[in-house]
């Protein structure tokens, strides 16, 4: 029987993994505060969701915005992340470096 193993090994980085959680913690918080705004709305002043906003009512136009809120978020949060580990690379390769010049 035959195994097969992905052609890349997975493992979390403990040099980068601490800053890519602080900012998924952070985006959460911010998403946690305008989702909170959304559902105190709704519970305090329901007709005021009902508010026209060109065709669309205020709920509509603020649930939308919540989904694409998280889609820019999820986007943001890769991008941050890609450039934290590509400078943390980069800042390997230059410790190595250094350190062969320095023998």
């Amino acid at each position: 029987m035959e195994h097969h193993t992905s052609s890349a090994e997975w493992k979390e980085d403990e040099k980068t993994a601490k800053l890519k959680s602080r900012i998924g913690l952070w985006m959460f918080f911010i998403y946690s505060v305008i989702y909170s705004v959304f559902i105190i709305i709704n519970v305090v002043n329901p007709k005021l969701m009902g508010l026209d906003i060109g065709s669309l009512n205020l709920a509509i136009v603020f649930g939308f915005g919540l989904i694409i809120l998280a889609l820019i978020m999820a986007l943001l949060y890769n991008a941050l992340c890609g450039w934290v580990e590509e400078k943390t690379l980069k800042l390997e390769k230059l410790q190595k470096k250094l350190n062969k010049e320095n023998r």
